[in-house]
C-alpha cells in the first residue's frame, strides 16, 4: 500500500535552516508529483511546494526565495529544505502525493520556530 514518511521535523532558532524528507513507498515514485503541506495551529491546511515527475516545481508566496523542493527518484524520496526560517513558518508539515485519484498523506512531521 502507499506509504508516505515525513521526517526532520525540530526546534529551530529563527533564522535556521532544516531539511524535511519524505521517504515513499507503495507506488512509481518517479511517476507522481510530489507536494509538501503544512498546518498550523487553528488554520487551513495549506500547499507550501510541489515537484512534478518531471522536476517542475511551484511554491507558496510566502516561502518562495526560502525553500527548496526536490527529488531524489533513485531513493524514492521527497526533500523539503527550508532556510531563513520565521516563526510563522511553525506548522505540522505533511507529504503528499495521489495514486489512482486518491491522495494519500503523510503522518506529519512538527516544525517549530522559536528562539
Amino acid at each position: 500500500q502507499v506509504q508516505l514518511v515525513e521526517s526532520g521535523g525540530d526546534l529551530v532558532q529563527p533564522g535556521g535552516s532544516l531539511r524535511l524528507s519524505c521517504a515513499a513507498s507503495g507506488f512509481i515514485f518517479r511517476f507522481n508529483a510530489m507536494g509538501w503541506y503544512r498546518q498550523a495551529p487553528g488554520k487551513q491546511r495549506e500547499l507550501v511546494a510541489r515537484i512534478t515527475s518531471g522536476g517542475r516545481t511551484n511554491y507558496a508566496d510566502s516561502v518562495k526565495g526560502r525553500f527548496t523542493i526536490s527529488r531524489d527518484n533513485a531513493k524514492d524520496t521527497v526533500y523539503l529544505q527550508m532556510n531563513s526560517l520565521k516563526p510563522e513558518d511553525t506548522a505540522d508539515y505533511y507529504c503528499n502525493t495521489e495514486v489512482s485519484r486518491l491522495g494519500y498523506w503523510g503522518q506529519g512531521t512538527q516544525v517549530t520556530v522559536s528562539s
